[in-house]
């Protein structure tokens, strides 16, 4: 049998077959770099203003296709493999093979799209009919994790608190999880408690009767918790909501039930609350301006949306996202390049999503050019003037060359953490991209050498714990009845009497079901160093009535919360072991303080919580 002949053109044929078997593209570079050959395509990605690639070198198409890590590295290393992202969100895969002929040294590269242009963002549209799901359109891993929360989140009713700045999504969010839960099919209701007149708030919230107020209808009118009655209210802006308006929500939370304006009678009501603000509600508390129980009620899950300015890499796929959108419903054809990206990345967006999808609204409607530039795109966004500040001082002496490293060192830092990209930081800073990862990485060798010593860092797992508990103590603490408590400390009140054992009762099932309480128990304060049991779970060490003189430290925070400020104590010895105690004030509907209660918890809790703390944070 006479053997096949075969030219070397169809065997660089074959070979080249084989490979577009596998990639959607490959190019052919000399050990420079520079692009000698093309085979294949890779659909949409190439920038419309680079008709040919051949001739060209990486560098140059890092410049316009590329938002992720530089390739030239790769030209010095075997085969090897990379994900990029490029200007338009889309996920390639890169390999590189490298040849090792006699003849010039060559290196052919594969490149595949593992992703469509936003196929790599998340969109929730599961089978859920007959709702239809509004998308979400993200990229950056912080929002796909705060994605993941919510749908975790709407397979319960409980509480969730949104926390962000104006225009991050809030009620887009919310929408969201109303459509993933169980309640979809119920009413989805939002108001803007910062949009309506306070004294029209409590009627619009709760409803009315007829005759309740002058012009009111004769008929009444139901509020928007009744018209949700089964579904989830949407409550924006929570922070805005007067202190009066406060304490009937509490009570709804609490009771479930409603009470019309004018009524007397109460309506049953099942609907899960979700509250959002863009203002520090934990401040507002400390300034007397938010009750402390309902932020505790409320923030049973926070959930806090990062800023755009915090996930830069969103904000290619968000800008090809509305320039699709705003093409369709104008009928236009804008394209934005990638130089303009590269400075939508930069802009700190103040506004957030919304500010950005209206700048995109206002390029498409009234842009003459088709190609959108970064000349172009510098006009349509309100860039703030520099003001003029004076030099850092020096306080003493040091050499010249070590305060050039202080402020090159600070610098880097500033451009990474808030660019999230070498490349945009690279620009930035006017050096090369090459330059900044090498001195980035001797910074981060640097900050790790000087990491958190242990002391520091137990400090910082303890004030974790310590919100944890505490927020535990004012929310475990509404079972109570003050009004039980202030019978029990009358005169002669014996261990015999249904009132106390009523609350030792439920002070019992308290630490049963907490199942990480030691003992709970209700004291009065006789000084500030002495304390005196008034009732507690049972087997409780110290008998009602007996006298209690513990360690300052601890005392300190038992006195501060009969003002009325919940609290948790450092880890202290006394002679029934080691402990920390959650304290948080018993009120009566004055807002007087009339007993404190408190939750002890032994060390052995307390290390493994701090343990599983380091953990999450960690992963983190």
């Amino acid at each position: 049998m006479g053997s096949v002949i075969v030219s070397n053109e169809q065997i660089l044929h074959a070979l080249q077959s084989s490979i577009l078997s596998i990639y959607d593209e490959m190019i052919v570079t000399d050990a420079k770099g520079i692009i000698l050959h093309r085979s294949g395509e890779l659909n949409n990605f190439w920038s419309s203003n680079t008709p040919t690639i051949v001739g060209k070198t990486l560098m140059e198409l890092e410049e316009i296709s590329f938002f992720g890590e530089t390739l030239l590295p790769l030209l010095k290393r075997e085969v090897h493999s990379l994900q990029l992202k490029t200007w338009d969100g889309s996920t390639i895969l890169i390999t590189m093979f490298p040849s090792h002929g006699n003849s010039e040294e060559l290196c052919v590269w594969g490149l595949k799209g593992i992703s469509e242009t936003i196929t790599d963002s998340v969109e929730l549209l599961e089978d859920r009919e007959p709702t239809t799901l509004s998308s979400m359109v993200v990229h950056s891993q912080k929002m796909k994790e705060v994605l993941n929360t919510i749908e975790m989140v709407s397979k319960v009713s409980t509480t969730v608190l949104l926390l962000g700045e104006s225009g991050v999504g809030k009620e887009m969010l919310a929408k969201t999880l109303h459509q993933l839960s169980n309640r979809r099919l119920k009413p989805f209701i939002a108001v803007n408690c910062g949009a309506i007149p306070d004294n029209l708030l409590e009627s619009e919230l709760f409803g009315y009767v007829g005759g309740a107020f002058s012009g009111a209808n004769k008929n009444g009118a139901p509020g928007k918790f009744e018209l949700a009655n089964g579904g989830i209210i949407f409550l924006d802006e929570i922070g805005e909501m007067p202190l009066n308006l406060q304490v009937k929500l509490l009570r709804i939370l609490q009771e479930k039930e409603v009470t019309p304006l004018g009524s007397s009678k109460s309506i049953r009501i099942d609907v899960q609350i979700i509250a959002a603000t863009n203002r520090s509600l934990e401040k507002m508390v400390k300034e007397g301006r938010f009750r402390e129980d309902l932020y505790y009620r409320l923030n049973v899950v926070p959930i806090d949306i990062p800023s755009l300015r915090e996930r830069i890499e969103d904000i290619p796929v968000l800008l090809y996202h509305f320039v699709a959108k705003y093409n369709a419903l104008y009928n236009r054809n804008i394209h934005i390049t990638p130089d303009a990206i590269d400075l939508f990345c930069m802009y700190d967006w103040p506004g957030n999503v919304r500010q950005l999808e209206n700048t995109v609204e206002r390029i498409v409607v009234t842009s003459r050019d088709m190609d959108v530039d970064a000349s172009i795109v510098y006009s349509y966004i309100p860039w703030k003037k520099d003001e003029f500040k004076e030099p850092p001082l020096i306080e003493y002496i040091m050499p010249l060359q070590e305060a050039i490293d202080m402020v090159e060192e600070q610098l880097i830092k500033l451009a990474v953490d808030k660019y999230k990209s070498s490349k945009l930081a690279a620009k930035v800073l006017e050096i090369s991209q090459p330059t900044l990862s090498r001195k980035y990485k001797k910074i981060r060798e640097k900050m790790e050498r000087e990491s958190l010593s242990y002391p520091n860092k137990r400090n910082i797992l303890e004030q974790h714990l310590d919100k944890q508990l505490r927020s535990m103590a004012i929310v475990t603490s509404t079972v109570i009845l003050p009004e039980e408590i202030s019978e029990l400390m009358k005169p002669n009140v014996s261990p015999s009497n249904p009132i106390f054992k009523r609350v030792q009762k439920k002070l019992t099932n308290l630490r049963e079901q907490e199942g990480i309480i030691e003992w709970v128990y209700i004291f009065k304060m006789v000084d500030s160093h002495v304390a005196q049991t008034i009732v507690a779970s049972e087997d409780f060490v110290i008998p009602t009535g007996v006298l209690y003189e513990g360690p300052p430290e601890t005392m300190e925070v038992a006195f501060a919360a009969l003002n009325g400020k919940a609290g948790v104590t450092p880890l202290y010895q006394d002679i029934y072991g080691e402990w920390k105690t959650s304290f948080a004030p018993l009120m009566d509907s004055n807002g007087k303080v009339v007993a404190i209660i408190a939750f002890d918890h032994k060390k052995s809790y307390i290390e493994t919580e701090l343990k599983k703390i380091e953990n999450m944070l960690k992963k983190h």
